[in-house]
């Protein structure tokens, strides 16, 4: 197994406080401080980790460590609600019996996505945390259960199946590889884009924008900023920004605590209740809270409920759906969790600092290990495909540079699964404040593509518009990669693409056309 060599550390800021490309600006350690140089470590934590090697601290990786949680943390309670709630061909729910069984999703999702992050941490170095990926659970949830004879432990065993052949090719360097043999300004684009991307998803997820009947979006639920949720949005955004221009160490963590306390006193107050979009008779609950209400309803201690965990059934889901079938929805999550990864490993990496001149990342191998293992634990703990979280950006943001963050990310969600109550007290419009700053720091990096060569130009703009108008980072990093490789053909420097690319861009055509071939084959 190839283990890349230890980073250099992530590039400095300019003096004028502006992040150099490629960058997101190390925090500083004290509001009158200097940013924190490179010294002797310290500790056996900070020799292990690598801490001070990539100029960071052991309060800063803490601090990254809890804003990634609070980012993501919602995938606690939003991923039972896609494939807890969703009955199999048999009527049976994921964890058993003909009722959903929330708890026991939420207490699995957790779980898994703990130890996975632990791992990412302790074994890859990286401050990225891994948990069921969005996308993956509700295609398995709305396009697999449902299949005639299919159940819930058919269905992960597809999962699992599709996580052994991810590791197998991660294995033998065959994932690397592709990776290597993307472009530089191509890796480039895939950052900028994820930061629209995530900078979208924070903005739609706390309702600041919605969908709406004559435009695509709107802003707020009625073309203007109304209710009190939108008010704590925009109270801790402003704040953040705020924190992060003067410079104040924290700026993130401290913004969704403030933004997470302001909101439990306004509905403490005024009962706002969770969000319902109105219909035409007037009812529903347009001024209330986009996921989480933040309020606790029940002790905040619970015993969680594990039963989701070894019930995945390896031969079920190919008996089912036939070879065929199953090999068409194995390839389907297969690519993209292939390049998801590979997407968010480069955001990640480069909001780190982490990326070399030649455009590599440090222990590359390892992290993606990591992740392909995430899909066999996803299936062995029935809680769906786990994957890397864009999210942990927002840690990156806030000083992450080892897998330290990724460590904390993973103990916060090993308490979550007893502490279920307190995760769902942060709603989104205190946490997706994160998601538009991070947003706005990967946005920086567009510089470093040079729009002059129409070569570079074309792939580089479709790869990062479509990621957030198609809503995929996928989509983004698929109609990049074709188009990359058809303008060199048709300018005659086919000689000049990585066989490989080739190899790529005919499996993301695939991709787009699966519907279709499903169509045909299911």
């Amino acid at each position: 197994m190839q283990v890349d060599p230890p980073s250099s550390s992530p590039s400095p800021s300019d003096p004028s406080g502006a992040p150099s490309a490629g960058t997101v600006p190390a925090p500083r350690d004290s509001a009158a401080g200097g940013t924190a140089t490179a010294t002797r470590p310290a500790s056996g934590l900070d020799r292990f980790f690598g801490i001070t090697e990539r100029g960071s601290t052991v309060p800063r990786e803490i601090r990254g460590g809890l804003v990634t949680f609070f980012s993501m943390c919602y995938i606690v309670v939003l991923n039972p609600l896609i494939i807890g709630t969703v009955p199999d061909s048999t009527g049976q729910f994921l964890g058993g019996g003909t009722e959903p069984n929330l708890p026991a999703v939420a207490a699995g999702t957790a779980l898994i996505a703990g130890l996975l992050s632990i791992f990412m941490g302790t074994w890859a170095k990286f401050p990225l945390a891994l948990a069921a990926g969005l996308g993956l659970n509700a295609y398995v949830a709305y396009s697999v259960v449902p299949l005639p004879g299919m159940t819930w432990g058919g269905a992960m065993g597809l999962v699992l199946l599709e996580g052994v052949i991810i590791l197998l090719l991660v294995l033998t360097g065959f994932r690397k590889a592709v990776f290597d043999a993307v472009p530089p300004f191509l890796k480039t684009a895939i950052a900028v884009g994820i930061g629209l991307f995530i900078a979208f998803l924070g903005l739609y997820n706390a309702k600041f924008v919605t969908t709406a009947t004559g435009t695509p979006v709107q802003l707020g639920n009625d073309g203007s900023l109304t209710g009190w949720p939108t008010f704590v949005f925009v109270t801790g955004l402003l704040l953040m920004f705020v924190l992060w221009v003067r410079k104040v160490p924290g700026a993130i963590l401290i913004s969704i605590v403030f933004a997470t306390v302001l909101a439990i006193v306004l509905e403490s107050v005024l009962k706002l209740g969770a969000f319902a979009p109105a219909g035409a008779d007037g009812e529903g609950n347009p001024g209330g809270w986009a996921m989480n209400v933040p309020t606790i309803s029940e002790f905040p201690i619970q015993v969680p409920d594990f039963a989701t965990l070894f019930t995945v059934d390896p031969i079920g889901g190919i008996t089912a759906a036939g070879v065929i079938g199953a090999t068409v929805i194995v390839f389907s999550l297969l690519l993209a969790d292939f390049f998801d990864t590979m997407g968010t490993m480069v955001g990640v990496a480069s909001g780190a600092g982490l990326v070399d001149e030649t455009g590599d990342i440090p222990r590359s191998q390892r992290i993606l290990v990591v992740d392909s293992v995430g899909a066999i634990a996803g299936g062995i703990g029935g809680v769906s495909s786990n994957t890397s979280f864009v999210e942990s950006t927002s840690g990156v943001a806030e000083g992450a540079r080892t897998g330290l963050a990724s460590v904390v990310v993973g103990i916060a969600f090993l308490l979550s699964t007893f502490l279920s109550p307190l995760v769902a007290l942060v709603p989104y419009e205190a946490a997706t404040p994160a998601l538009v700053m991070v947003g706005f720091l990967m946005m920086t990096q567009v510089t470093d593509i040079d729009f002059t060569d129409v070569e570079v130009a074309v792939p580089a703009f479709l790869t990062i518009i479509l990621m957030p108008f198609a809503y995929s980072i996928t989509v983004g990093m698929g109609a990049g990669f074709i188009m990359f490789v058809l303008i060199r053909v048709i300018r005659g420097r086919a000689k000049d693409v990585h066989w490989l690319m080739y190899l790529v861009a005919a499996l993301f055509i695939a991709y787009f056309l699966r519907g279709g071939i499903e169509s045909l084959l299911l």
